[in-house]
């Protein structure tokens, strides 16, 4: 096997340092501080149709394969990318003539998340798992189109210099949004409860109260500027319809990326990489519950505990695709996400204890940042043409969900057949095609042919 040559470092040591000043300065400019926003707009949502509604699902009594299932209301994740395009070349009546083309369709795309989490917390698990169902997709589809005109909208807005700083400000925040939708979500229905009211309206009033954070992105949507590329951009193109913008948008990011040599093997490493990941993760939550833990162990362990250990590794992950070449980042990120699954096999023999939990979660969550951070590079490198980079990044981002989604899916019924030990074993063993494909890519000087990778 080769490997790419690690030339970043050499084009990197060229540049001048910035200094510890002139670093931590770029944080506090205003756009970097709008997108970091927007980020904790865009966390948010993901775990509202996702790990925290399982645990409400799980304690309303809904059984394991039922609740695997419920994997399939990302499907709005996966298939973004079809609807990027109009993103990318529509106007929204109203909105995008007040605000322009990209606060428009954030503004908008934030208003119907909204409503969406009002509709999905005005459901009940225990009586009618379609509806939640129904209200969970909404609020999936309404999130990843805000995901679209976040990432377009930070991409045309920061300069080069400010990037790195701006991707780093919305990633720690997206996931203090995810720890927010989480944890702050099963304390604050815990504090319902605690004063006497239902489970049922516990919840309904947890899942209104992050209907109103959202207004947080909002707010700053409204106070932000339109970016200098998307009002180019518009004007460039005003003469054209809007079916021949929508059609150039769409048949030039798809077609650019299929020419490529060994495109579609690419593809397919991008749907498995984090699959791994996604299949013991869609069972953590009712497995954490089914051993006994209570609702506030999860919440402080596993989301408390588990973001610590989730940036520690975020920071251990751009320090390895910085020491390494892109290939050999790639194998210690899969290889590492992959095996820590084997600490909650450890967990299901040992049983309630809260340190062993502690120790589990801040084990998977650490290498599997690692593994993401690493894996957003490898997107990155894939996403080389700027007049296309939203569309490829959605195509993208949204294959990397069908682990999550579709091939999860039966995750809840391996759980159910073999005990949870076993299954995290299975879910070690899932990640092997994902390393075929890597020894395959890298045999074929894939990587050499993306060129140095900056993090």
């Amino acid at each position: 096997m080769t490997s790419a040559p690690d030339s970043s470092e050499a084009a990197h040591a060229l540049k001048p340092r910035a200094t510890w000043r002139e670093s931590m300065a770029v944080y506090l400019q205003p756009r970097v501080l709008i997108v970091l926003l927007l980020g904790l707009s865009s966390g948010l949502p993901l775990a509202l149709s996702g790990s925290t509604l399982l645990v409400w699902m799980r304690e309303s009594g809904v059984d394991l394969g039922t609740i695997g299932l419920f994997a399939l209301v990302g499907t709005p994740y996966t298939l973004k990318f079809l609807w990027a395009p109009l993103v990318d070349a529509l106007h929204v009546p109203f909105f995008t003539r007040q605000f322009g083309r990209r606060r428009g369709w954030l503004v908008f795309s934030q208003l119907l998340l909204i409503g969406a989490i009002l509709l999905l917390a005005l459901t009940d698990p225990a009586r009618s798992p379609l509806f939640v169902a129904l209200g969970a997709l909404l609020v999936a589809a309404m999130s990843s189109t805000q995901d679209i005109v976040v990432d377009a909208f930070r991409v045309e807005s920061l300069p080069e210099s400010e990037q790195a700083a701006g991707m780093a400000s919305y990633v720690a925040a997206y996931r203090i949004g995810m720890l927010i939708s989480t944890a702050g979500v099963l304390f604050l229905v815990s504090a319902f409860e605690s004063t006497g009211i239902a489970r049922s309206t516990a919840w309904m009033w947890g899942y209104v109260a992050m209907a109103a954070m959202v207004l947080i992105g909002t707010v700053t949507a409204l106070a932000a500027t339109e970016p200098e590329q998307s009002a180019q951009a518009e004007a460039a193109t005003r003469g054209d319809s809007a079916f021949t913008r929508v059609l150039q948008a769409a048949i030039g990011a798809f077609s650019e990326f299929l020419a490529r040599k060994d495109a579609w093997a690419a593809l397919a490493f991008v749907v498995l990489f984090k699959f791994t990941d996604a299949f013991s993760g869609t069972m953590t939550a009712p497995f954490v519950i089914d051993l006994g833990f209570t609702r506030n162990d999860y919440a402080a362990i596993v989301k408390g505990v588990g973001l610590a250990a989730t940036l520690i590794g975020g920071f251990a992950g751009g320090f390895v695709a910085r020491r390494y070449s892109l290939a050999a980042s790639l194998w210690i990120g899969a290889v590492l996400q992959a095996v820590s699954n084997l600490a909650f096999s450890w967990l299901a023999i040992v049983g309630v204890n809260q340190w062993a939990l502690a120790l589990a979660i801040s084990v998977e969550n650490f290498t599997s940042a690692i593994g993401t951070v690493i894996f957003v590079a490898y997107l990155s490198a894939l996403c080389k043409n700027p007049l296309h980079t939203a569309t490829q990044y959605a195509l993208l981002t949204a294959l990397a969900a069908v682990g999550r989604t579709y091939l999860s899916a039966g995750a809840g019924y391996v759980a159910q057949a073999t005990g949870w030990p076993m299954f995290f074993v299975i879910s070690v063993v899932v990640a092997v095609p994902s390393l075929i494909l890597l020894i395959w890519l890298q045999r074929r000087a894939h990587f050499e042919m993306l060129g140095p990778v900056r993090v």
